[in-house]
């Protein structure tokens, strides 16, 4: 398996010439040509959005709710357990160094907030109990060490946005009765999203006021969000309709410890920690739709992604919708199509076709940098496009950059 660029002779010449009587604007593929290209583009894409996805109804009425049945019988059945475990006075140290006494199995890191100050209690978002992150509400268990974490922090935006993932996740499984598959925070630090699995749905922007208001609904409902800790075998139960869970569950180590959290009608398989309750969440946007395949694998289901972005209050969501605007008025892919510098198009996507203009551009600074190797006492060479995908993968781009690379086979 080879990965990188892959072109058609029929369709690109490396070095094209024109005649310079030709205007930029035709490139070099005729103008009815593209029209007709657009058109189909246009008209599939048409067809798509019309047709119809009805909401699951069945699933909706029988899958959630005996999800939601057994997450309250094995949640009753832990408290009953706890309120028989002996409880005694435990010490719990700040970072500044006061101590606070509370009682095992009872006292929660928002009762230590609360005895604090009021306002620490409505905007701590996730506690640190001995380096590991803990729920606000989860009782502690021993003397331990005690931070408490809000949003301007990495710990509590993290939180933050992994919870309004699952708030996303119970908008699109309530609206849509998609199968969800992972919902975490980004790797980038901002933001969230959502894989689910539709079938036939292709979601775009013209969703996203549906989602939103499924979301805003959940948020004002105040729902807490409460964890559980399950068997292997009560797992697989509980999650037997949704295949991609229980795929992640079969791949779990034995003596992995599974929880579950549950707000309000979405019950989710999840290691957690998370924010108090989804009130916190005062602002919330869907920002973009794309596709994405099962496990980063191109053989597996192929997905539909949901980002969203979520804040504390409005005037940050305000503030960073902003920013985005005006990032995108300095797009390099915006600006150099405006110039005629190049452009992109369908018949060879992610990559650029470059214009006269740009083509000068390209080749001074390729005359520069060759300069720069002569002064600098290196030797150009040349080296392929194509590649094995043995290189990727001793790289790291094969496990985290895979469903972004051009991959495919080529056979003897």
């Amino acid at each position: 398996m080879l990965c990188g660029k892959i072109w058609k002779a029929k369709f690109l010449i490396s070095f094209h010439c024109r005649p310079k009587t030709v205007p930029y604007s035709n490139h070099f593929l005729s103008s009815s040509f593209l029209r007709l290209l657009h058109n189909q583009l246009h008209n599939t894409q048409a067809a798509f959005m019309a047709a119809k996805h009805p909401k699951d109804e069945a699933y909706l009425s029988t899958t959630i709710p005996k999800r939601i049945q057994l997450f309250q019988s094995i949640q009753a059945q832990i408290l009953a357990d706890r309120s028989s475990l002996p409880s005694h006075q435990i010490k719990i140290t700040l970072p500044d160094g006061t101590m606070k006494e509370g009682q095992k199995w009872k006292t929660a890191p928002l009762d230590v907030a609360k005895e604090i100050s009021k306002s620490l209690a409505a905007n701590a978002l996730i506690a640190q109990v001995d380096g590991v992150l803990w729920d606000m509400s989860r009782p502690l268990e021993n003397d331990c060490e005690l931070k408490l974490f809000t949003f301007d922090s990495d710990e509590g935006r993290d939180t933050f946005w992994h919870s309004s993932a699952h708030i996303l996740g119970q908008s699109l499984e309530m609206e849509y009765g998609c199968k969800l598959c992972i919902g975490p925070c980004t790797t980038r630090g901002e933001g969230f999203y959502y894989d689910a699995f539709y079938d036939d749905l292709g979601l775009n922007d013209d969703h996203f006021k549906q989602i939103e208001s499924g979301a805003l609904k959940a948020v004002s409902e105040k729902q807490p969000f409460e964890r559980i800790e399950v068997t292997r075998q009560q797992a697989l139960e509980m999650f037997s309709d949704n295949k991609f869970k229980v795929e992640i569950i079969n791949d779990l180590p034995e003596d992995k410890t599974i929880t579950v959290y549950r707000c309000g009608p979405l019950v989710d398989l999840c290691r957690g920690p998370h924010i108090p309750n989804t009130s916190f969440v005062k602002a919330f946007a869907c920002l973009k739709a794309s596709s994405a395949y099962w496990r980063g694998n191109k053989d597996r289901e192929s997905l539909q992604r949901v980002y969203g972005i979520s804040y504390p209050d409005q005037k940050r969501l305000k503030e960073y919708l902003h920013l985005l605007e005006e990032a995108k008025k300095y797009d390099h892919r915006l600006l150099g199509t405006k110039q005629e510098l190049f452009f992109c198009h369908p018949l060879s996507p992610g990559s650029w076709f470059f214009l006269p203009h740009g083509a000068r551009i390209y080749n001074k600074l390729m005359d520069f940098m060759r300069a720069q190797y002569k002064d600098r006492g290196y030797e150009e060479v040349l080296s392929p496009n194509m590649y094995n995908m043995q290189l990727w993968e001793t790289s790291g781009h094969a496990s985290n950059y895979k469903e972004n690379m051009f991959v495919f086979e080529v056979w003897p």
